[in-house]
């Protein structure tokens, strides 16, 4: 049950061996993701692999809607979650490069409703207790996660209940949400420990502030459009809602109910910039592979070689506390953390494999992409998979992508 298609003229397909690739070892992805559909652990995925600017793979496997026995097609529409992010933090370097802002500027600047937040004096006490800040969180900080705020639901401490209940872009306006966040503690003192949270929503309201458009406008005009991405956006369309990936009905691990935002209808009150998108394999290797060729794509330059340069570096260093395997995902320990992305700092440590330098980033109902440099490669692996079990999917991905390639 696959179909492949070609992605534009930005990116032609060649023979996977053209590519350095084997292609009775690639075909292990087929088979393996062919045993997960028959096990009833996932109800399919789609697959696109690039190398050198072409693409070798982008096939769909098992169904669209396994409730409905559709067959899963390369073109396929998916929730990405947090596959948002990257797009959105290079919509803010976008606005940097303009001079529209600096990296270094405080988030006051642009949203005052953030301004004086206080910072909790302990993440697992039961009674909220806070601190003056010893400074402002940046535009930097929350490229890097470093700025202090985390989700309410990663934690079920005193300062983890002041946050706005996750998901509150279809309840909240924008207005209410950030006024409520002002009144929540920051988790630690910003520029200290790297900490998942709504840092790239609050991107997105500054790209709002100072752009003047709504998110999804600014995206689309300046990276969607550009890029040929006409199946990504904020909503599902009519062009998108017939291709929609739906999850199985129950985790297969927990039997418990799986729920995809996009899968409920709910129209969101403001465009979240941490986790609203939905998109194509397709539509997001275009936007991978201009990453990879130094922000150009078609012949045009949408940014700049050296800010590409600058958000796939670690930015955490050996001052800030590194959080993000032990909160995240175990096996990629040896990550650290650019502006937008998790980039890896050696060959060791990391049980996923991968070479230094290479950088990711996934979505909580199962996306993941991460791109190669040294190997000019990049993989998109677009899976429902919501529960725990997209954890293994990450490590399954690379793994059988990167013992295909054999030039």
């Amino acid at each position: 049950m696959a179909s492949s298609t070609t992605t534009s003229a930005v990116l032609q397909r060649a023979a996977p061996a053209e590519l350095g690739f084997d292609p009775g070892r690639l075909g292990r992805i087929r088979e393996a993701i062919d045993r997960e559909v028959a096990a009833g652990m996932i109800p399919g995925a789609v697959v696109g692999i690039a190398r050198h600017g072409k693409v070798a793979m982008l096939e769909g496997y098992g169904f669209r809607d396994k409730t409905a026995g559709t067959q899963m097609w390369a073109d396929a529409v998916f929730s990405i979650a947090s596959m948002t992010k990257p797009m959105v933090s290079v919509g803010i370097m976008m606005l940097a490069e303009e001079g529209r802002l600096l990296l270094g500027d405080p988030v006051s600047k642009f949203l005052p409703q953030l301004a004086g937040m206080k910072v909790a004096k302990s993440i697992t006490s039961d009674v909220l207790e806070t601190v003056p800040a010893e400074r402002e969180m940046t535009v930097q900080d929350l490229l890097r996660h470093t700025s202090g705020l985390s989700y309410q639901n990663r934690g079920t401490s005193a300062a983890y209940r002041a946050y706005p209940v996750h998901g509150t872009s279809a309840t909240h306006s924008k207005e209410d949400f950030l006024a409520l966040l002002g009144k929540a503690p920051l988790l630690f003192q910003p520029g200290t420990a790297w900490e998942y949270g709504v840092s790239t929503d609050i991107l997105g309201f500054i790209i709002e502030a100072i752009s003047g458009k709504r998110l999804g406008d600014f995206l689309s005009e300046r990276l969607w459009q550009p890029l040929g991405m006409a199946d990504t956006g904020f909503e599902l369309t009519d062009q998108t809602r017939d291709r929609y990936a739906r999850a199985l009905p129950k985790d297969p691990l927990t039997g418990e109910p799986l729920i995809v935002h996009h899968a409920t209808g709910k129209v969101s009150k403001w465009q979240s910039g941490g986790g609203g998108c939905v998109s194509t394999a397709a539509d997001y290797l275009r936007f991978t592979q201009m990453l990879l060729d130094g922000g150009v794509s078609g012949g045009k330059r949408l940014l700049g070689r050296k800010t590409i340069a600058l958000m796939t570096s670690d930015h955490l260093g050996s001052n800030i506390v590194n959080r993000l395997p032990s909160t995240m995902d175990p096996a990629f320990n040896g990550y650290g953390f650019g502006l937008g992305f998790a980039v890896r700092k050696e060959q060791g440590l990391s049980a996923a494999n991968g070479t230094p330098g290479d950088y990711y980033w996934s979505g909580v109902y199962g996306t993941y992409f991460w791109n190669d440099p040294v190997e000019r490669m990049t993989v998109v692996a677009m899976i429902v998979a919501p529960g725990q079990m997209r954890l293994r999917y990450r490590q399954l991905i690379r793994s059988l992508v990167l013992q295909a390639i054999v030039d």
